[in-house]
């Protein structure tokens, strides 16, 4: 498989590295000149001097036969641009994106890219789960398959409460797939108990977030739950 990086900050050069490794051919742009010449001796002939948002330069590292475009500058407004010329001008069939502010999430959405990074939006869902109680969590988008993975808190009000997987009604497009309890996960098969103060692994649609939030937790309003989660802060 062949892959233009653009950008070779840590990110871009650590994919690289990997990539490298795993016997992909790679070419790696960069546009500041200082952090080239400090690469150079490593990637050779794989890493170029130019500004990744240049159709001329992008045409030069081959982007023409490339099967994916990672575009990983810190800046959205350059890995939208460049997003957009693989995605639209030269239809590669894989796009990866950095996005640096969550804000600009749903520009690359958008775009249709195939896949977007964002350390924030991960950062949080991650403190999220580590917090001794939290209500509902975001865990991981898989944008290309459009599904998510979440986590729910069992309280003593939910109708899930002290009944076994078999004997509960998820909404449609919904798979609760573990239960947490004790630090440990417990697969989430038929006979297996949902208990007060337990967590729930589900897979489900983007759209069916709200059902799942009302269907655990019925005295709460989604949307009040999905503020507290932190992910929409993060976006308004």
């Amino acid at each position: 498989m062949f892959v233009i990086i653009v950008g070779a900050g840590k990110v871009g050069l650590n994919t690289a590295r990997s990539l490298v490794h795993m016997g992909h051919e790679v070419a790696v742009i960069e546009q500041r000149a200082m952090r080239y010449n400090l690469l150079l001796p490593e990637l050779e002939e794989k890493i170029m001097l130019g500004d990744g948002t240049e159709i001329y330069v992008l045409e030069r590292a081959g982007i023409a036969r490339a099967d994916m475009i990672v575009a990983v500058t810190g800046d959205d407004e350059d890995n939208v641009i460049i997003a957009e010329v693989a995605k639209l001008k030269y239809g590669v069939p894989k796009v990866v994106a950095r996005v640096n502010n969550p804000r600009n999430q749903i520009t690359f959405d958008l775009l249709g890219v195939d896949a977007t990074v964002c350390a924030a939006t991960r950062l949080i869902s991650l403190i999220q789960h580590e917090l001794p109680t939290h209500k509902y969590v975001p865990l991981l988008s898989f944008r290309r398959e459009k599904l998510e993975l979440v986590e729910l808190e069992v309280s003593d009000e939910s109708p899930f409460a002290n009944r076994t997987v078999e004997d509960i009604q998820l909404p449609d497009g919904v798979l609760l797939t573990a239960i947490l309890r004790g630090g440990k996960a417990i697969l989430a098969r038929g006979h297996e108990a949902i208990m007060s103060g337990d967590y729930v692994l589900c897979l489900l649609e983007p759209s069916k977030e709200k059902a799942l939030i009302k269907a655990f937790l019925p005295s709460e309003r989604p949307e009040d739950v999905q503020y507290e989660s932190g992910i929409d802060m993060l976006t308004e």
